[in-house]
């Protein structure tokens, strides 16, 4: 009955781990200092990350364009406070409002 007991409860922990750990698939953890000037020029598009649900962090995550290289998207993450990040947001802003046109 111990043992039955002993591992039943082991169970419930390893299965509540596996669960805490997949929570944060797409949630920043970290931010980047700065982006390279040719990384720049890659990206894509942006989201703004809260601090609500599973993330710890409010982030911009910028979304670079793929390459042939590299077919899956890189994702960085950026603090939305600091000055660089908010003209980058902007000129992803105006470039999709150019091609829109």
């Amino acid at each position: 009955m111990k043992f039955q007991a002993l591992l039943s409860l082991l169970l419930i922990i390893c299965t509540t781990l596996c669960v805490a750990q997949g929570s944060y698939g797409n949630c920043c953890l970290g931010h980047v200092k700065r982006m390279r000037a040719n990384a720049i020029d890659n990206i894509e598009s942006y989201r703004i990350q809260e601090t609500d649900g599973d993330c710890n962090i409010r982030a911009v995550v910028f979304t670079m364009k793929s390459t042939p290289t590299r077919k899956k998207q890189r994702t960085v993450c950026a603090d939305p406070d600091k000055k660089w990040v908010k003209k980058l947001k902007e000129a992803v802003d105006a470039r999709e409002k150019i091609s829109r046109r």
